[in-house]
C-alpha cells in the first residue's frame, strides 16, 4: 500500500504548489470534501471539529461518565457492603458465653452451678463449596455423632449474613465423645467442638418449682429476642426463676476477633471483648425450710399413699417467700442435657402432672380457710361482735333444703371465737346469706371483701404461671350454668365451697393479712440482686391493700385462731414449744364426696414469724392430714433446727 503524507515543511517550501498537494492528499485519503471546504475559504479546525473531533469528545466523556459512574457506586454507595464481605472473609466475630448467675437462698447458700457441656458446632460459611467435598465433610460427621440423618445442606441459608451464624449440630457431648470428635474433625473446615456453660440444680426435685431449667431457643422466640443478641443455639430459662430472670441471669456476650485463612482457619487473634457475667440472685427462701419440709411431706405421702399436696411459707412481715413445694416434681436435670422427645412425652404425659407448680397454679375450693375472710367481713360490717352468738343444732333448713354442720348434733352456742376455732358451719351459713331474721352479708359482700383479701386475681408473685383462683356471681351463673342464683350458692360460698377457687398462695397470704394486722403483700421470692461489681439491688415488696379490716377486728380473728390450737381443729400444734395459730379445712370436690384436706396458721402467736399453709389433694379431713405436718413443720422450725 502507497501512503501519501504532507507536511508543513512541504508546504512553506512550496507555496505555489500547496494547492495541489492538498488536494492530491485529499483524494488519496477520501477527503475530497476537505479540499472543497479548504478551497473554499472554510477553516479546516472547525470542519475537523464537527466530523471527528466531537464525535470522539462525545465519546470520551461517556466512557468517563460511565468509568466514574461504576468507582462511585464501588467505592461510596457500596464501599461500605464490599468492605464488610471482604471483612467477614478474613475477620470472623466468635462470641464468648458469660457465665450465668448463681441463684442463692436467703443464707447465701448456691441452688445451682454452671458446668462445663461439649457441643458440636459448625459455620457455614466456612463448609466446603464444592458439593463432593461438602458430602465427604457430611458423612464423617455423621459416623462421628452417630447420626445417619444428618443433612448440611438444610443449614446453609440463601442469605449470605445467616451462614455466618453458627450452629449447633450435636450437644451435650461426653468427654470421650468430644475428644474423639476433636481429632477426627481437625481438618474439616467449619466444624469445631466447642466448650459451653451447663446449668446443673443441686437439690433437684426440692426446688425444681421454683428454679426452673433452661432449654433452647425456640424459632418463636428467637424471632423475638434476636435483636437483643440472641443467637439460634442459645439456652434461655423456660419456667421458674430462670424464666422470670432471664435477662437479668444471662448477663453480656463477649466477642472474640480473629483472623482466619482461605480455609476458615484461625490465624490471630484481632481483638477481644470480655464477657459480663450474669446477675447474681439472693431469694427469700430459706433453703433448710425447704428440704425439711419437702422431706416431711414426701414421708407423709408415702405412708398415706397420697401423691398430690403442696405447702406455702411466707414471712408475715414483709410477704417473702420462705418456702414453696409443689409434688409429685420432677429433675430440672434432665432438661440440661438433650431431652429425646420420648421422655419429654412421658414427663408431659404424666397423669400426675409432676411439671404442674400446685402452689401457685393450682385453684382449689378453699373450703373453711374461706371462713376467716368471712369472720373478718362480718366484724368489719358490724353484723356481728365478740358477743354475737347462733346456736348450731346440726345444721340449718331453708324451705326443702337442708345446709349441715360437720359436726352430728351440732355444736351449740357459738360465737365468732369459737366458730372459727371449731369451723361452724351454722355460724357462717347465717353470717353470709342470712337465716330468719338475721341478716347477712350477701353475695355482694363476701365478693367485695375475698377480693380485698387478694382472692380473685394474681398477686404479682415473680414466677411465672400464677393463677387468680375464681368468685363466682350471679350474672356468670346464669351465663354459664343458665341458672338463677340461690340462697343456697350464698351458704355454700360462705363455708368456701361451691364454686369458689383459690390457690394456696392466696390463703398463705390472706392468712398474713390476719398476722400482721391487715396488710395485704404482694408476694416475693427473690430478694435481691448483685451484679458483677457486688452491688446490691433490694427488690421491693408492694402493699397491695391495707387498712380495709379495723385492727380490734382483726384481733378477734386472731383469737379465734389460737383458739383453734387451744380447744379447736388443729390441738394436735398445742405440743409446740411456741404458741400458734390454726384454721383447718375440708374441702369437697367432684361428684365422689372426696375432699381436700387444708391447714393455714402462724406463729409465734404474739410476733409472728411464719405464715405456713398446706394442701392435700384428695386427703381427707384438714385435722387429720395437714395439721400434724404442720406441727412437724414448726416444731423443726423453731426447736430442732437449731440442734
Amino acid at each position: 500500500m502507497e501512503y501519501f503524507e504532507i507536511s508543513e515543511i512541504d508546504l512553506k517550501s512550496r507555496p505555489d504548489k500547496k494547492n495541489s498537494l492538498i488536494k492530491d492528499y485529499s483524494q488519496k485519503r477520501g477527503m475530497g470534501d476537505f479540499f472543497n471546504t479548504y478551497e473554499s475559504g472554510g477553516n479546516i479546525g472547525i470542519l475537523l471539529n464537527k466530523y471527528r473531533f466531537s464525535i470522539m469528545t462525545i465519546f470520551m466523556l461517556c466512557v468517563w461518565v460511565i468509568i466514574f459512574g461504576r468507582v462511585f457506586y464501588l467505592q461510596i454507595l457500596s464501599g461500605d457492603d464490599y468492605r464488610l464481605s471482604a471483612d467477614e472473609n478474613r475477620i470472623r466475630i466468635k462470641r464468648v458465653d458469660p457465665d450465668r448467675g448463681i441463684i442463692y437462698d436467703r443464707n447465701m447458700k448456691p441452688l445451682l452451678k454452671n458446668g462445663a457441656s461439649f457441643s458440636l458446632q459448625i459455620l457455614p460459611i466456612d463448609l466446603p463449596k464444592n458439593n463432593d467435598e461438602l458430602l465427604k465433610t457430611q458423612n464423617i460427621l455423621r459416623y462421628g455423632v452417630g447420626d445417619h440423618e444428618l443433612d448440611l445442606s438444610k443449614y446453609i441459608s440463601k442469605d449470605v449474613l445467616e451462614n455466618f451464624k453458627p450452629r449447633i449440630i450435636k450437644e451435650s457431648l461426653s468427654y470421650d465423645d468430644a475428644m474423639r470428635l476433636i481429632v477426627i474433625t481437625k481438618n474439616l473446615n467449619g466444624v469445631s467442638v466447642i466448650i459451653n456453660n451447663k446449668r446443673e440444680y443441686i437439690y433437684k426435685e426440692p426446688l425444681a418449682h421454683i428454679l426452673g431449667y433452661m432449654g433452647k431457643i425456640s424459632d418463636k422466640e428467637y424471632e423475638e429476642l434476636k435483636n437483643e443478641g440472641y443467637f439460634l443455639d442459645n439456652k434461655i430459662g423456660k419456667t421458674g426463676v430462670e424464666y422470670e430472670y432471664e435477662k437479668d441471669l444471662r448477663g453480656v456476650m463477649g466477642k472474640r476477633k480473629i483472623e482466619v485463612d482461605s480455609l476458615g482457619r484461625e490465624i490471630k487473634e484481632v481483638a477481644f471483648d470480655k464477657p459480663q457475667d450474669g446477675t447474681n440472685l439472693v431469694l427469700s427462701l430459706d433453703l433448710d425450710l425447704q428440704l425439711k419440709s419437702y422431706e416431711l411431706l414426701s414421708n407423709l405421702l408415702t405412708r398415706t399413699g397420697f401423691k398430690k399436696a403442696n405447702i406455702v411459707a411466707v414471712d408475715p412481715r414483709n410477704g417473702r417467700i420462705l418456702a414453696l413445694i409443689s409434688t409429685p416434681s420432677y429433675d430440672n436435670n434432665i432438661f440440661s442435657e438433650k431431652l429425646n422427645n420420648e421422655d419429654y412425652k412421658k414427663l408431659i404425659e404424666d397423669p400426675d402432672l409432676p411439671m404442674f407448680f400446685r402452689a401457685i397454679s393450682g385453684e382449689y375450693p378453699p373450703g373453711s380457710t374461706f371462713k376467716l375472710i368471712m369472720a373478718a367481713a362480718a366484724l368489719q360490717e358490724n353484723i356481728v361482735d365478740r358477743n354475737t352468738s347462733f346456736m348450731s343444732n346440726g345444721g340449718i333448713k331453708y324451705g326443702e333444703w337442708f345446709f349441715p354442720d360437720w359436726k352430728s348434733g351440732g355444736h351449740g352456742s357459738t360465737n365468732v371465737l369459737k366458730a372459727i376455732a371449731e369451723s361452724v358451719n351454722t355460724f357462717f351459713y347465717t353470717v353470709g346469706g342470712g337465716y330468719n331474721n338475721f341478716n347477712g352479708l350477701g353475695l355482694e359482700k363476701i365478693v367485695e371483701y375475698a377480693k380485698k383479701f387478694g382472692l380473685s386475681q394474681k398477686l404479682e408473685i415473680d414466677l411465672p404461671g400464677e393463677a387468680s383462683g375464681f368468685l363466682p356471681s350471679q350474672k356468670w351463673k346464669q351465663e354459664v350454668k343458665n341458672e338463677p342464683w340461690y340462697i343456697g350458692d350464698t351458704y355454700h360460698l360462705s363455708i368456701g365451697q361451691g364454686d369458689a377457687l383459690a390457690t394456696p398462695l392466696q390463703i398463705a397470704m390472706l392468712t398474713s393479712v390476719i398476722a400482721n394486722g391487715g396488710k395485704l403483700y404482694e408476694p416475693k421470692i427473690v430478694d435481691k440482686k448483685i451484679n458483677i461489681s457486688g452491688i446490691e439491688e433490694i427488690i421491693p415488696v408492694k402493699i397491695k391493700n391495707s387498712n380495709f379490716i379495723d385492727g380490734d377486728k382483726l384481733q378477734l380473728v386472731q383469737e379465734g385462731m389460737r383458739q383453734g390450737v387451744t380447744s379447736g381443729s388443729s390441738r394436735f400444734l398445742s405440743t409446740l414449744p411456741i404458741e400458734a395459730t390454726g384454721k383447718t379445712g375440708t374441702a369437697q370436690f367432684g361428684n365422689e364426696g372426696k375432699t381436700h384436706a387444708w391447714f393455714t396458721g402462724y406463729a409465734p402467736y404474739e410476733n409472728p414469724e411464719i405464715v405456713i399453709t398446706i394442701m392435700i389433694e384428695g386427703g381427707g379431713e384438714g385435722s387429720s392430714v395437714a395439721v400434724p405436718l404442720a406441727r412437724d413443720i414448726l416444731l423443726w422450725y423453731f426447736k430442732d433446727r437449731q440442734k
